[in-house]
């Protein structure tokens, strides 16, 4: 073989594998921007470190705090697909952020989750009594952030002190937000992989408030968790981990949301 002919076919190999290499970087590149954003919405008067022995992958933690400053909002602005995660007060403000970028969302993951925390007598909605919510804030007070809602033995303590003006702002939200009207006019809802988990013995979200989530979205899972209150990010880290990575793998097969 001529040297000339033996450089031209070295050139093409390196041409090739050159080639080959940029497209599997484009490969990686379209991977991570297709892959969903995953924001976790907390619960009221709890800390970050709620979430400790959960291992899915997420962009960011929204504390109360921030739900209430419009934090939430601002991401979902910029997000092209998300998935949500929402505990408790986080789990109304994810449903409310469904309820406005519904085009977004490819997972819910709604974790002790209600469109509405106060009990409805005209309605009959099951939930907490005013009694039971200033119950809340004055044991929040007496407990200063030792943890009320019940800490397991070494598990970490999520339950923080914070500004009292902001704790005084979340009860505020959890007494009048109801986030049933704009979820009834998205029902039904389909395209979206949802994950329902709640305590059959919940204190502060009855457990009717699931059957209804379930009701809204047909295709959810739904999990009653026995023996347990409602910190369940600390008491079933596995099992949310597995909602999430099924919403991951839902997204990634393709599914559009609704």
């Amino acid at each position: 073989m001529a040297d000339g002919d033996y450089e031209r076919g070295r050139g093409r190999e390196i041409g090739a594998i050159a080639a080959e290499l940029k497209r599997l970087a484009a490969a990686r590149r379209d991977g991570v921007a297709a892959r969903p954003s995953v924001f976790v919405l907390n619960g009221w008067a709890a800390s970050s470190h709620a979430w400790d022995l959960c291992r899915f992958p997420r962009e960011r933690i929204f504390s109360y705090v921030e739900q209430l400053d419009g934090e939430p909002e601002k991401a979902m602005e910029s997000a092209e697909r998300c998935i949500l995660v929402g505990w408790s007060m986080g789990g109304s403000s994810a449903l409310r952020l469904f309820a406005r970028w519904s085009e977004k969302v490819v997972g819910l993951v709604l974790i002790a989750a209600t469109p509405r925390m106060m009990e409805d007598k005209e309605s009959g909605w099951k939930g907490m009594s005013p009694r039971r919510l200033e119950a809340l804030r004055y044991g929040l007070v007496m407990t200063r952030g030792e943890g009320f809602f019940g800490v397991p033995e070494g598990k970490p303590n999520p339950y923080l002190a914070d500004e009292p003006e902001n704790l005084e702002r979340g009860l505020k939200y959890l007494l009048e937000t109801d986030v049933r009207p704009e979820l009834s006019a998205r029902c039904p809802v389909a395209g979206v992989s949802v994950h329902v988990f709640q305590s059959e013995h919940d204190g502060i979200v009855r457990a009717a408030n699931a059957e209804y989530l379930h009701g809204i979205f047909q295709q959810a899972s739904l999990t009653m968790v026995p023996g347990v209150e409602h910190a369940l990010p600390i008491f079933i880290p596995e099992k949310i981990d597995e909602a999430v990575d099924t919403c991951i793998r839902f997204a990634a097969a393709g599914q559009n949301p609704a």
